[in-house]
């Protein structure tokens, strides 16, 4: 029920390596508690749905209510929504994506995090069906209406806007806010035309690692200084020492992917091993690997020298 990316047996998975069997695939962006996932699942037992939720608190409650109801049709993802589109969803195979009371983020400084921008739904038309739709409801009106524009601004869409579905305004934050007396915006986005430009999926790798000969220091100190990647950055967060090496806390933050990640310095039979632990399952990408080649020309410049390179 819990997706795993970097446990996937096959990269990017296909709708069957989800859910066990073929189905319309709706996508919803942000379920929080996981009320109204369990209603559309229910209602409609034929659908197999993704979800994708940053809070990990949320993600519990979501799964523990899943369990506690019996309800099979949903897989659980913690991580931001476009990550999920881009690598869970293959091309042309969403037929619904549902976007519940996103965050608007309405200082003008933090708009470029707002999720529905154009950009967005460019991409979103290389996985949805032929007339696959996005349904948006929200109480701001203002993002609201910045969602409507950018859409229309990548011509690949038909825009109505509705009255909201009874389903839609049961999830947490409506009903907290129609008490409030709250005004709810609807609209549905139908793919008339996809964007020309692929956007395959990221690529994962099974390893990330480097032997090297020599001594191990007697301190790891690495330079706190972020490393430029493509789309990204990563840094040394941490350094602490074990008994067979040293553990470095890595920040590596990519297109629609953050992770924190240990990297490890220690003796094997082989000679000195640095690369990535397999503590929390990692995904291996190519952020990681810069990560860990970062590691091994700083340990290049304590003495060490590489004798075997995966990076």
């Amino acid at each position: 029920m819990l997706v795993r990316p970097a446990l996937l047996p096959s990269w990017p998975p296909g709708v069957a390596d989800l859910f066990g069997r073929e189905g319309p695939l709706v996508l919803e962006v942000g379920f929080g508690d996981g009320r109204f996932t369990a209603e559309l699942a229910k209602a409609h037992p034929e659908w197999l749905i993704l979800g994708a939720e940053i809070s990990a608190a949320s993600v519990l409650r979501a799964y523990r209510r899943l369990r506690r109801e019996g309800i099979g049709n949903v897989r659980l993802y913690h991580g931001q929504g476009p990550f999920a589109l881009r690598n869970l969803v293959p091309p042309r195979s969403l037929r619904r994506v549902i976007v519940n009371f996103p965050d608007p983020w309405p200082k003008k400084r933090h708009q470029r995090k707002r999720l529905l921008q154009e950009g967005f739904f460019r991409r979103l038309s290389t996985r949805l069906v032929e007339g696959g739709d996005l349904l948006l409801t929200t109480d701001h009106e203002e993002y609201f209406r910045f969602a409507l524009e950018e859409a229309e601004r990548s011509g690949l869409y038909r825009l109505e806007v509705r009255e909201p579905p009874e389903a839609h305004l049961r999830t947490k934050y409506a009903l907290k806010w129609r008490e409030a007396g709250r005004s709810f915006f609807h609209a549905v986005f139908t793919k008339v035309a996809e964007d020309p430009h692929p956007w395959p999926p990221i690529r994962r790798y099974e390893v990330a690692h480097a032997l090297l000969k020599g001594n191990l220091p007697e301190r790891l100190v690495l330079p706190r200084t972020p490393l430029a990647l493509p789309g990204g950055v990563a840094v040394f967060l941490e350094v602490a020492r074990g008994e067979e090496g040293f553990y470095v806390l890595t920040h590596v933050e990519e297109e629609d992917l953050t992770q924190d990640l240990l990297l490890e310095v220690r003796r094997s039979a082989h000679g000195v091993y640095a690369g990535v632990s397999r503590f929390g399952s990692p995904l291996i990408t190519e952020g990681v690997k810069e990560a860990v080649r970062a590691l091994v020309r700083e340990l290049g410049k304590a003495g060490l020298e590489v004798v075997q390179d995966h990076t």
